[in-house]
Order: C-alpha cells, then structure tokens, then sequence
C-alpha cells in the first residue's frame, strides 16, 4: 500500500500522523495529491493574478479535512494552479515528513493549517461577493514565504499574524452574511419533520442553500438543515422561505445513519463529508469544493448552480423518518447579544450569571468527546455556555433552562461565526470597564477538529486572550516545544476531566 503522512486534524492516527489510510477515510493516494495541490499552490503564490488567489483559496479549502475525497479534482486543481514541475515532485515537496526539524515542521504546519482555516472565511465572503484584498495577498504571501526554512522565532511572528488576518477574515464574513441575509436573532428551530419530501443540507455554505430555497420553492418539497448549517435558521432572509422546514439530526460525524433514514437527496455544501454508504450514494450530492468519487457534483455555471435534478429526485422519495423531535432555540450572534445587552449585565452584577462558558468548536466521533456533555451538565446553574459550531450538538439539546429569561446554551452560530464570540467578549470588557479581557467573568473550553478549529484558535490567541483549554486532545503536530512555548505565553492547557477542570475553571458546585 502506497504510504502517506497527515496530521492535520484531532483524529489522527495515535496523535502523531495518519501513514497509511485517514481516520477520515481519505486514501494514501488523495491526501498525497492533497500535498501536491498545497505545493502547487505555494509555487503559484509567487507574484499571483487576483484569479490565481481565488483559485489558491479554493484549493487550501479543498484539502481541509473531509472536504474533498476525490482524486480527479485534486489532479483538475493542480493543473489550473501550476504545471511547472511533475505532480510527483509536488507531492515529495508538500509533504512535511520530510522536514528535518519537528520543532520547525512543527511551526510551519501551525501556519499552514491557520490558512487553510482562513481559506474557507474568504472563500464563504467571496461567493456573496465580499472581498478583502489586504487579506488574499497575506495569504498567498505567506503561503509562498513558509517555502523557505525560517526560524522558531520568525515563524512565531508568523503565526500571530495569521492570528491577526484570522481576526480580520472572521469579520469579513460576518459583514459578508449580515449584509446579504440579516443580523441573526433568537429563533425557535424544529426538530421534527413534516409531512412532504425533502432536501438535506449539510456544510456551511449559506449561498447554496440559498439557491436551492429559491429554485424549489413552490415544488412540493420541504428543506431541512444538517449539523453546520442548523444557523442558516437564524437569519431573516431564510425565515421568509415558507418551505424552510427545520434542523434533521445532529453534528457530521452520525451522518451515515442520518442521511440513510432522511430518505430524500442530500446536497453537501462544504467540507463535513464522510465516507458515503451505498445505501444513500445514489441521492448524495456535492458542490462547491467538496468531491466524492461515485457521487453526482453539481457545478457553478457563469455563476449559478442548477439544482433541479435534486428537486426532482426529491419528489420521488418518501418523506423523512422522524428520528426526534422537539426544538432548539439559537440565534445569538453578537447582533442579538448586543441587543440583550442590559439584561444579561443586570443578571450579572446581581450575581444571578457567575461565569460565562466558551465550549464552541467542532464535535468528533471519540467517545472522549462525552466529556463535553457532562461537563455541560456539570457546570453550576449560574453559568451560561456560549457556544459556536457543532460542538454545539453535545449539549445544546440537554434542556439545561434559563436565567431570568436567558438561555444557558447561547448559540452564535456556525464554527464560521467564532467572530460572534470574540466581539461579545469584547463587548462584556467595555462593558464592564476592565483594562484587560482576561478579568472577565468568561472561561474557555473549546473542542477542535480541524483546520478552522486552527484559525480560530490563532484569532484568540492573537486577541490577548489567555487560558484556554483545548480538547480532547492537543495537535498532535505540535511538539514539546511549541506546547511549551503556548502554555508559558498563552497559558493553554489540555484537557483533563470533568470534575478537575470545573475545579481549575473555578466553577465546582
């Protein structure tokens, strides 16, 4: 079997490096075309057109992981992003195995991962027109300058400014989503289903959704949200869709059971796929930068996808199996938190909320990730969670009440709305007039997955803010040094168990 190396997300092989299938599922001979492509991007990053941005920016999407599984779109990608050496040298060149240094190697995958996670904000802001020039060009820049050996402490200035350039590429979706479908607010989403067939949608990508609302409205067919894109509920534009049904199932990692018992066709926005069973394969379809072998893609033409055969093979399907029902309330953006703004200070100062809880982040398939539950249920009643992403599924349908009318679960949205989190802490810190963000009354517990997971990561470390605890388990491409490095300036720190770290956050009962 040919070999690879990847350590690029929370489940890799032993914590150390995927050398001969992915946890994933993506075969040695795709996550080596993946190196290639990031090669091949690099290369062309060398003074680049603004086209050849975009196309950088698409193909650093593409290899986040579970995006793309398809070895013809890597192989299409490479040959529209540089043909100037022999794909097998790419994919020798792109593969950090053979770094010599694990400390360097180490650096250099932490600004490599961070842009792949910046990649999928300007991607989501470019397709609903929304560009940052100052931001392409850091990207592919720094891109091209990780080519070349540097040291521990250049690649440290390195890493902060991709912080810095997270910060500002989280704001430009947030801009981006807000202009084109409203500020989200508090909304009520459905668990259950009706009575008509429908249409799942996975990923992150709001456009899309936003087609496929428009081409099947009036068709007879209901549209139901998947895992990430549970938010698109929370914007206005999308309430105005009578057909807009309600939230089908959980976070991607059940997907398998899931989309089988959903009956109708299924449309994967973004990254999030696993790999598909035969019993669904036939109505799975994908776009944008996502790619399956086997499995219909729907491609944009001068602008526009056409979804019709989804709708139509919709409408030969039997409605979905009811697998809970109930509800979920979110919508807590900034925007909405803002709004809130004097009841949620008024709880505080009369101690009614002791502690705000960051758990935003990515949910997984390890059983360790239960964690997350009973920490969730654990925490003391004068407690609320802020949450962002699918960790969210872990505990946002727990039924943990409210205070004084305010949730104790308050979902911002997606993983790509993490902005949301930083603003309202930093709102909370004007608030309550304190010279520095870490004297709030907020601590961070945050579950990761991929590379999005990264670029955030790097935005709240950039912003100042000082112990987190990230879980389950710690990157496994960092080493000693570089954690050594992060827990004496940032003071991050691993997870443990529930009962020691609600007594390291300060919240035992």
């Amino acid at each position: 079997m040919e070999n690879m190396f990847c350590f690029q997300c929370q489940e890799t092989f032993n914590n150390t490096g995927c050398i001969k299938q992915g946890v994933c599922g993506k075969s040695p001979e795709v996550s080596n075309l993946q190196d290639g492509l990031v090669r091949a991007s690099q290369y062309a990053s060398d003074d680049p057109t603004h086209a050849m941005q975009i196309q950088v920016t698409e193909n650093l999407f593409m290899t986040i992981t579970n995006a793309n599984f398809s070895k013809q779109d890597i192989e299409k990608a490479i040959s529209k992003t540089y043909t100037g050496k022999p794909v097998a040298t790419l994919v020798q060149e792109g593969s950090f195995q053979y770094s010599e240094n694990e400390d360097l190697r180490s650096l250099r995958a932490l600004v490599l991962f961070g842009l792949k996670g910046m990649s999928a904000y300007l991607h989501h802001a470019y397709v609903l027109g929304f560009e940052d020039q100052a931001i392409f060009d850091f990207l592919t820049n720094t891109l091209y300058e990780i080519l070349e050996q540097k040291t521990m402490e250049e690649y440290l200035a390195l890493i902060d400014q991709v912080g810095e350039f997270g910060v500002k590429a989280m704001a430009l979706l947030d801009h981006a989503n807000t202009k084109t479908y409203g500020h989200p607010h508090v909304t009520e989403v459905e668990l259950g289903v009706g009575d008509r067939p429908g249409i799942l949608v996975s990923g992150h990508d709001l456009h899309d959704l936003e087609e496929l609302l428009d081409q099947s409205e009036g068709k007879g067919i209901d549209i139901y949200t998947h895992s990430e894109m549970l938010p698109a509920h929370y914007y206005p534009k999308f309430q105005a869709y009578e057909h807009f049904k309600g939230n089908y199932g959980g976070a991607w990692w059940k997907q398998r059971e899931e989309f089988d018992s959903f009956n109708g066709p299924i449309l994967m926005t973004t990254n999030c796929i696993v790999p598909v069973k035969a019993a669904y394969k036939n109505r799975i379809y994908t776009t944008g930068v996502v790619g399956y072998d086997g499995v219909q893609h729907i491609d944009s033409v001068e602008g526009k996808k056409d979804f019709s055969a989804m709708i139509d093979q919709a409408l030969t399907c039997a409605k979905p199996v009811e697998i809970e029902t109930g509800s979920i309330i979110g919508g807590f953006a900034h925007n909405q938190v803002f709004a809130l703004k004097d009841q949620i200070v008024a709880a505080v100062r009369a101690g009614k909320i002791k502690k705000f809880v960051v758990m935003a982040g990515c949910d997984g398939r390890q059983k360790t990730r239960s964690y997350y539950t009973e920490f969730a249920e654990e925490l003391p009643k004068d407690t609320v969670i802020l949450t962002a992403g699918c960790a969210k599924y872990r505990y946002i349908k727990l039924g943990l009440g409210d205070i004084d009318g305010i949730p104790r679960v308050l979902d911002a949205g997606q993983c790509n709305d993490a902005y949301s989190l930083a603003l309202i802490a930093l709102k909370l810190q004007e608030v309550f007039e304190l010279a520095n963000i870490n004297d709030l009354p907020i601590v961070y517990n945050i579950a990761w997955y991929e590379q999005k997971a990264v670029i955030v990561l790097l935005a709240l470390l950039h912003l100042g803010i000082k112990n987190i605890h990230l879980g389950p388990t710690l990157p496994g491409y960092m080493t000693e040094t570089v954690i050594d490095y992060l827990v004496e300036t940032f003071d991050l720190a691993p997870m443990t168990n529930v009962s020691d770290d609600l007594e390291i956050f300060g919240l035992e009962a």
